[in-house]
């Protein structure tokens, strides 16, 4: 793997916390260097959280050069040939920053909560599908008209279109989902909870199978794994939490290089976020950057956390 081809986001939390400024975090980032921010889509948490696409436009408007990522848009909240005009918008306004992340939907029980219709799990794939031709469509062809299996078209039109192709990447688990990804999406983007070390290999053959099937390269898919990483805690105690010491944690992450990630997007955990941020910008990242070499093309992660 080319070390200058590996990505280091930062996962931006959704939910409002005293002294918390969301938008000096995204400045903050952007100044130790990471590549992308991401933050999730759960508008309907009865916990509170921010709007997504608020959050991120905020922060867009205070940076210049970092990319921003939904993690991931519910399909079924907003229709998607609305999320292609916004996307248009933020990716025009931004200076070309978008990575649009799509997901079929986690939470049936926000569906409830907002008064829309709970789709299956077939649904979401098939919505999922169809939000990506959409988009596609309008980005790229006037008086689009479009009829899938879950929305549609009728000679609609985005303008002005976007500049630049805007990334779409998808976080998917399952087979029919993992098979869209494959046939249509630039990126996958699993959590580490849904999607285990272990399990990774045959969900990403899965993808590249599809990817075939469709006349597409592997290389076309960016593979970005996202998780939290806390440095405070002395060993694993959370599956979805990479944790240790500093060499360790390098060590993790340089394995899920070795996994087939391009892209590695990291929630900080701990008592204090801002220091572990510091953190992994001066010390771990670099020690990963210097541990892909190794751990690249092996198929298997050098430690799991």
């Amino acid at each position: 793997m080319d070390m200058s081809a590996l990505l280091f986001g930062l996962g931006i939390p959704a939910v409002p916390e005293p002294g918390f400024d969301p938008v000096a975090y995204g400045r903050r980032a952007e100044e130790l260097g990471f590549d992308f921010l991401s933050v999730s889509d759960h508008p309907a948490d009865s916990g509170g959280t921010y709007e997504a696409w608020t959050l991120l436009s905020w922060i867009a408007a205070s940076t210049t050069r970092i990319k921003l990522a939904t993690r991931v848009l519910g399909v079924p909240y907003r229709p998607p040939a609305i999320v292609a005009k916004m996307a248009e918008t933020f990716d025009r306004l931004s200076g070309g920053r978008l990575i649009l992340g799509l997901g079929g939907g986690y939470s049936d029980g926000e569906f409830r909560a907002f008064g829309l219709p709970v789709p299956t799990a077939r649904e979401k794939v098939d919505g999922l599908a169809d939000a990506i031709h959409i988009a596609r469509g309008l980005w790229s062809q006037p008086a689009f008209t479009y009829h899938g299996r879950a929305y549609h078209t009728d000679e609609a039109t985005v303008a002005p279109a976007p500049e630049h192709r805007i990334p779409i990447w998808l976080g998917t688990f399952g087979n029919r989902a993992l098979a869209v990804t494959g046939t249509l999406a630039d990126g996958w983007f699993p959590s580490l909870g849904s999607a285990p070390p272990d399990q990774v290999p045959g969900m990403r053959e899965k993808i590249f199978a599809s990817a075939a099937a469709a006349g597409r390269a592997p290389e076309e898919i960016t593979c970005a794994y996202h998780f939290e990483v806390d440095p405070s805690r002395s060993a694993p105690d959370k599956p979805w939490v990479v944790s240790g010491p500093a060499g360790k944690i390098a060590e993790t992450l340089a394995g899920f290089a070795g996994l087939g990630f391009t892209a590695l997007s990291l929630v900080p955990g701990g008592p204090d976020r801002a220091e572990t941020a510091r953190l992994l910008a001066a010390d771990i990242l670099p020690a990963v950057r210097d541990l892909v070499p190794r751990a690249a093309g092996t198929g298997e992660a050098l430690s799991t956390p």
